[in-house]
């Protein structure tokens, strides 16, 4: 079975070396070395103009945990109804309460802006204590997918909870690992865990650019071949 494979990409660089190596979807987002923060106007409209396969946009205002004022929840709403109008494919969401819990009313008020959108509930899902919990509650939302690294730091480490998480969606929504994917353990982890898709960045570390001096910063990029040996895998 062939499984579909997104990249996270946080440049349009990125992005274009995910679809060159072969890539079904692309998550977009910026600032991805603090987890990915919701990209500009500017960059989901070039890599709209760019890319032929789907794009799903992260939605995420800030860096941090995932307890969002009405101001930020108002802010979110405002970005997913750009995305909507610049053609984008999906969004990638996910909001809790102070507990630690799916934020039903914040996360359907998103969602319902998404309108005919697909959705991503992304990783907020692995800072709940209840995943079986949460994940019901995701389905009742009505989303179509599920970015989790089953609540530990990477997918290899909580491959278990994965494949618990497979069996209990039952095909109602889909698992999609995500956290340390690579060409050493794609195969083992869809083996074990039975999920339907995966997520990884693919990236390589480039060099600093001439002049950046006082704030030179490491700096991730999208690796085609690296897509293309998942691809391959998968």
């Amino acid at each position: 079975m062939s499984r579909p494979l997104e990249i996270c990409a946080a440049s349009l660089s990125s992005a274009l070396a995910a679809q060159a190596g072969g890539a079904q979807r692309i998550e977009l987002c910026q600032n991805l070395e603090q987890g990915g923060t919701t990209p500009s106007y500017g960059l989901i409209k070039a890599v709209r103009a760019r890319l032929a396969i789907p794009v799903f946009v992260l939605i995420r205002p800030r860096p941090g945990g995932f307890v969002y004022s009405a101001d930020e929840l108002a802010l979110m709403q405002t970005d997913i109804e750009a995305c909507r109008a610049l053609g984008c494919a999906g969004v990638v969401l996910g909001a809790l309460d102070a507990a630690g819990r799916v934020d039903v009313a914040a996360c359907r008020a998103l969602i319902a802006a998404a309108g005919p959108l697909e959705v991503t509930f992304h990783r907020a899902f692995d800072a709940c204590p209840d995943q079986p919990g949460a994940l019901e509650a995701v389905v009742a939302l009505g989303c179509q997918r599920v970015l989790t690294s089953g609540g530990q730091a990477s997918a290899e480490a909580g491959q278990n909870q994965l494949a618990a998480l497979v069996a209990q969606a039952a095909g109602r929504v889909r698992i999609m690992p995500g956290a340390g994917i690579t060409a050493a353990n794609v195969q083992a982890l869809a083996a074990h865990t039975g999920a339907p898709e995966f997520h990884a960045s693919a990236k390589r570390l480039v060099p600093a650019e001439a002049g950046a001096g006082l704030f030179a910063t490491p700096q991730f990029e999208t690796d085609a071949a690296l897509v293309a040996e998942l691809v391959a895998l998968l």
